[in-house]
């Protein structure tokens, strides 16, 4: 015999032999209801293959328990692993994770906090995308939905975590003076707030280390940053107009790119008498490890940031209200050695 359609939750609460506002108290927090009860929906949900409207439960509360993330580019792995850490915690605490993409482009990002806002969620963790942000959307959303900023620290929101570029661009500054040239400086124009910090950082040590800063800006939009740094790399290499052997990469996407631009021209990278060029970067990406040679790169702290960002929100929501002043926690990267420099 078939087994009978449930298509709704009347139907649902009919073959179950469960209560309509028992059932409406249990998908609010399956905790609220007896063991015995939970158990009973539990096994009915699997028998009958039902999954409640999620939006239409949150459409009919006060409060929902869908948390919204906003990044610029998911197909980045960076955004990748932050979203999928930020996904566990917010499960893990009973609530919906649900993810946009602005994939790089204002109207995008303007979409998809108007999508989100309409499914009136608790509250949402965003990384804007910063330069190309309709500032004036953003700030519009984080009036409404109580939000914490993460990553590109944009001026809205109740509170921002992130990394320290000052600390992680000093650290590794540091090392590459210590053990060779001291580096230049590879960046393209900037799309976020933290590349602007970081060239800022590096300038501040290189100075402090009685150097004169020598910043490489080279051509390129968009988050096609392995492709800029193997274009430009490219081009700086064969027109020998890198300032210095020791380069020190904005991010390691780009030092991706560069690394690939000097296999290219047939010049080894690392240390070593035998190496033209030392390669460094920043985030501790996570395919920075199998690059060839493996990348030299400060490490941003995944778990700290997502941890943090998720747990004000989760205090924003809990209180009700927001914060009179906007805190700003940051966490300092380590050192990540590897044969590139």
């Amino acid at each position: 015999m078939s087994r009978q359609k449930v298509n709704n939750m009347e139907e649902f609460a009919k073959v179950s032999g469960i209560s309509r506002p028992t059932l409406s108290k249990f998908f609010n927090d399956p905790q609220s209801v007896r063991t015995s009860t939970r158990s009973k929906i539990e096994f009915a949900l699997e028998e009958y293959e039902y999954r409640p409207n999620i939006f239409a439960i949150n459409h009919n509360r006060k409060s929902t328990k869908t948390i919204g993330i906003v990044v610029p580019y998911l197909a980045d792995p960076f955004f990748a692993e932050i979203v999928r850490k930020i996904e566990r915690h917010c499960i893990e605490a009973g609530f919906w994770p649900i993810v946009f993409s602005a994939h790089g482009e204002q109207q995008l990002e303007n979409d998809a906090l108007a999508t989100l806002q309409s499914l009136r969620p608790a509250g949402a963790l965003i990384a804007p995308l910063g330069k190309r942000s309709d500032l004036d959307c953003v700030k519009r959303f984080t009036e409404e939905v109580q939000t914490v900023v993460f990553d590109s620290n944009v001026d809205v929101g109740e509170a921002f975590v992130g990394s320290d570029n000052i600390h992680n661009v000093g650290l590794i500054v540091d090392y590459l003076c210590e053990t060779g040239d001291a580096p230049c400086f590879f960046e393209m124009p900037p799309v976020n707030p933290n590349a602007n910090k970081r060239r800022e950082a590096y300038v501040t040590a290189m100075e402090r280390l009685g150097h004169a800063p020598k910043v490489v800006q080279v051509k390129g939009t968009g988050w096609n940053f392995e492709k800029i740094g193997l274009e430009e790399g490219t081009r700086l290499i064969s027109s020998g107009s890198l300032p210095s052997e020791t380069i020190l990469c904005s991010n390691d996407r780009l030092a991706v790119g560069l690394i690939a631009a000097a296999y290219q021209q047939g010049l080894r990278v690392g240390n070593g008498n035998n190496c033209a060029l030392r390669i460094a970067g920043h985030d501790d990406h996570p395919w920075s490890q199998f690059t060839c040679p493996p990348l030299t790169t400060v490490s941003q702290n995944y778990e700290a940031i997502t941890e943090r960002s998720v747990g004000m929100l989760f205090e924003l929501i809990d209180g009700g209200g927001s914060r009179q002043e906007r805190p700003e926690v940051l966490f300092e990267g380590k050192l990540v050695l590897r044969a590139s420099a």
